[in-house]
């Protein structure tokens, strides 16, 4: 054992304090039995764990990175809701064998991309196990919140950005592959995804909303079902998109098909919606009937579930 209890907390601590003392929503931070913030009528409360070798490999990604990519998964959840977020609590476990500035790069980076949506860290847990875990609960506000339900017939289909680029990241890392310059943004966007608040939130129009983190046929599949309708994804529309030509070289380089990345990748944490002149990529359209029409594919993408 490298550090106490102690040592970790209040290296943590000193990292997310900062941000709790600038807002003045949270009425009590860090450093009590729990923390008592500011709430709207409607609070949006989410949560996503992450475990060492099945959802990230130290190997692959920095402290930083891994830290950044797990707080993005939870913020983009409150921003499929329609909602924008507020709070964050983080518990941590770790195996005790991690040097202290992995775990204080590990908080960094929670906290800056937390920062980045104005969201604070305001609490937590730590113990101690034989993987690294990571479960974050994020809170966020909504005045007017978008569920996977409200697609209509008539309405257009969008994407917030191109999916694809996390798999290809994932595809490279996992067989190995050589570094190349080629390899960059893809494998930038699976060790740590963009996500950009002001993109986010200039969906708050949308019918139906929800985070692309699993893929885009298991989540096209969701609002399908949840509205009962029909939704029909017009590849060329895709095939337009700024990025596409870019993946669809990465994809030749690695032997993958760049609609399986596309379909069946996850991670992107970019939004699908549906609606009327929303901003983003249009794919296609929504329609009476029930499933998804996706007509470049011509079997099952393969996407990520914990459980087959």
């Amino acid at each position: 054992m490298k550090f106490t209890e102690e040592q970790v907390i209040s290296e943590i601590s000193s990292i997310f304090s900062p941000s709790n003392q600038k807002n003045p929503q949270v009425l009590v931070g860090i450093g009590d039995d729990a923390a008592v913030v500011a709430t709207d009528k409607h609070s949006v409360i989410t949560t996503d764990m992450a475990i060492e070798d099945v959802h990230f490999k130290c190997e692959w990604s920095t402290a930083n990175q891994i830290g950044s990519k797990i707080t993005v998964a939870n913020l983009a959840d409150i921003y499929a809701m329609g909602a924008d977020p507020q709070y964050l609590v983080v518990a941590l476990t770790l195996t005790g064998k991690e040097e202290m500035q992995w775990i204080k790069d590990l908080a960094q980076g929670i906290a800056d991309t937390a920062a980045a949506s104005d969201s604070a860290v305001v609490g937590g847990d730590l113990s101690r196990g034989e993987k690294i875990m990571i479960s974050i609960t994020a809170v966020g506000s909504s005045r007017l919140h978008i569920t996977r339900s409200g697609a209509r017939p008539g309405d257009s289909i969008y994407l917030s950005a191109l999916p694809g680029w996390s798999r290809a990241g994932f595809e490279i890392l996992s067989r190995n592959l050589s570094d190349s310059p080629a390899h960059a943004r893809a494998l930038s966007q699976f060790r740590s995804p963009e996500l950009s608040p002001t993109i986010m939130r200039s969906f708050k129009s949308a019918h139906a909303l929800c985070d692309i983190s699993d893929s885009l046929m298991i989540q096209a599949e969701q609002i399908s079902k949840a509205s009962g309708v029909n939704l029909t994804i017009d590849s060329s529309k895709i095939e337009s998109a700024e990025g596409f030509a870019d993946l669809a070289a990465v994809a030749h380089l690695i032997g993958c098909d760049v609609w399986d990345l596309i379909s069946g990748g996850g991670e992107d944490h970019v939004l699908l919606a549906t609606g009327v002149n929303l901003p983003g990529i249009c794919i296609g359209e929504v329609r009476a009937g029930s499933g998804v029409e996706f007509p470049e594919i011509k079997k099952a993408p393969e996407s990520w579930r914990h459980f087959n």
